[in-house]
């Protein structure tokens, strides 16, 4: 223990501009995460209904309206993961981002100030709008975060670094979740009661946009347009080494190799290569299905409509509901602290994947079984292990589905197309997350129970999914995790699944070193053009075929 803790230790010390990097960008999850968080409790304060004509509406009006205003952020983080995110290719990761970040201050300062001198009417026209704003700030951060992280992040802590997300998502949903809290039981009803909230998630932007500032580009970004000296120093700033350590030199020779032939792609031959092979299509479609599972998993019916849900177990008060969503923030918070700290590099992606999906849909099935054979019971005994059961959907989903797909789709996207798959994977985040949003009311109010058990049902699924069809990819560079779907997939996934030997007996997945030899060997493109710029890049850096020893060395040493 005390072995790995002074390991631990060392690793901060000597990846410390690596994880500041990871930190600067990951702020700008915390906006995502209050975003979230915000809205779903703010719409339940009698002084916001009031503001924008709210209740003089029927019930059925004002759920709708509320769904709207839920969901009109979704909207807006589809067109910015879509499209606006897009731009990184083309102009880089780093401007893409902070003009997101000022994109995000606008659509949050119109919300502080929405409803002053307007008609209700007016007011909520403007909100609308506010919100879609928003919403396409933080689209395409969620879409160019993952990209950014992965690319810079060193692979010993790249599923450390990109996995900070959640926890970055989690503090937000945890603040937003108290400060609602907070004004209401501390403040009078009133326009600052609603407006404070949004006013408070105007911070996490400001402080996004001033730590991206001092950050680099992305060294892959800089190969991809021939600025090699550039990515050089970026590399030996990350990793705190000379720019000629053979870390450094090594890890630059693997991403020149791995962009022969793919520079300076325009959009529309990113979408066309994303079909040039079937191992192409399919590492381009993971991450994609991967965010499509993660909003089925129920999340965010929890996030955007907790305080209803709690309501729905009994709870009667608005303070009540909103103390239990806080305590929900608080849970899902340390829980994922705790999983990026100890877990997500030890267990592995797939793991976490399985036994977190397993776990949470089991939360699910008992929530929805305990609804259904106990309908409006009031607060009872049974009441209080089902939202411990809610508590602990928080405690699985952090575990596993919380970020675990986002690091898993920005090591699986192929180098030359992870912005365009990293963005268009978003924007399925973003057009389910809408979805979701939408639909949660309607079937929390027509199939009541059966809302938690077809989310409980879809997190078997995935579990499932990952078991059969996903390799483990932690502790390869980037460069290599190609390999892991050159060949024997269903195979290599079942090595590597717990259990999974059972199903395959003796049999066993070509290496990844095995594979990489073989390519050392032979070059793999069929385009004479690209093999000779192989050839040319091949003497440029000194490099010619290796045997699998000095392979194994050089591995060993890059970044």
């Amino acid at each position: 223990m005390v072995t790995t803790l002074k390991k631990e230790l060392l690793d901060i010390i000597q990846y410390r501009n690596a994880y500041f990097l990871a930190f600067s960008a990951t702020t700008g999850f915390v906006c995502f995460g209050w975003e979230i968080g915000l809205i779903g409790g703010v719409i339940t304060l009698p002084s916001f209904q009031e503001s924008f004509g709210l209740l003089s509406e029927s019930a059925s009006a004002r759920a709708s309206l509320s769904a709207n205003i839920v969901s009109v952020l979704q909207a807006g983080g589809f067109f910015g993961a879509l499209f606006l995110s897009f731009s990184a290719s083309r102009f880089g990761r780093k401007p893409i981002l902070l003009i997101s970040g000022v994109i995000y201050l606008l659509g949050s300062i119109i919300q502080a100030t929405t409803a002053i001198g307007t008609s209700p009417a007016v007011a909520l026209k403007i909100f609308y709008f506010s919100r879609f704003l928003g919403g396409v700030g933080i689209g395409s951060m969620s879409a160019l975060v993952p990209t950014y992280v992965s690319e810079c992040a060193p692979r010993a802590i790249r599923g450390r670094c990109t996995g900070s997300i959640e926890v970055s998502v989690g503090l937000g949903n945890m603040l937003a979740f108290w400060v609602n809290y907070s004004v209401s039981i501390n403040m009078s009803p009133g326009q600052m009661q609603w407006r404070l909230p949004i006013i408070a998630q105007i911070i996490p932007g400001a402080l996004f946009l001033f730590f991206m500032l001092f950050q680099p580009e992305s060294p892959r970004w800089l190969v991809e347009r021939g600025r090699y000296d550039e990515a050089a120093t970026v590399l030996a700033y990350i990793t705190r080494k000379g720019q000629d350590d053979d870390a450094v030199v090594l890890t630059l020779r693997e991403i020149r190799a791995d962009f022969v032939g793919k520079h300076r792609l325009p959009l529309l031959t990113q979408f066309r290569k994303m079909g040039e092979s079937k191992i192409i299509l399919l590492r381009c479609i993971i991450p994609s299905l991967a965010t499509f599972f993660q909003q089925w998993s129920g999340t965010n019916a929890v996030n955007y409509y907790a305080p209803e849900i709690f309501a729905g177990l009994g709870f009667s008060s608005v303070s009540s509901t909103l103390f239990a969503t806080g305590v929900y923030g608080v849970v899902k918070f340390v829980v994922t602290c705790i999983t990026l700290a100890f877990v997500i590099e030890s267990w592995g992606r797939k793991r976490t994947l399985i036994y977190g999906g397993l776990a949470q849909g089991l939360m699910m099935l008992w929530i929805g079984g305990w609804a259904g054979a106990h309908p409006n019971e009031g607060v009872v005994p049974g009441t209080y292990v089902s939202i411990v059961a809610i508590y602990l959907f928080g405690v699985f989903f952090g575990l596993g589905w919380g970020f675990t797909p986002l690091v898993l789709g920005s090591e699986v996207a192929p180098g030359h197309l992870r912005a365009a798959v990293m963005s268009l994977a978003t924007a399925v985040t973003w057009l389910f997350t809408y979805v979701i949003a939408q639909i949660t009311p309607i079937m929390l109010d027509r199939i009541t129970y059966g809302t938690y058990l077809v989310f409980g049902v879809a997190s078997f699924i995935m579990a499932a999914w990952v078991y059969f069809f996903i390799p483990e990819t932690t502790g390869y560079p980037l460069e290599d995790i190609k390999y892991l779907f050159e060949s024997d997939i269903i195979l290599r996934s079942l090595e590597d699944a717990p259990g999974g030997r059972i199903f395959i007996g003796k049999r066993r997945a070509v290496s990844v070193e095995e594979l990489k030899a073989a390519a050392d060997a032979l070059p793999m493109n069929s385009s004479k053009e690209n093999l000779q710029e192989m050839k040319e890049e091949a003497s440029v850096q000194g490099h010619s075929p290796t045997n699998s020893n000095s392979r194994v060395r050089e591995d060993a040493l890059i970044i």
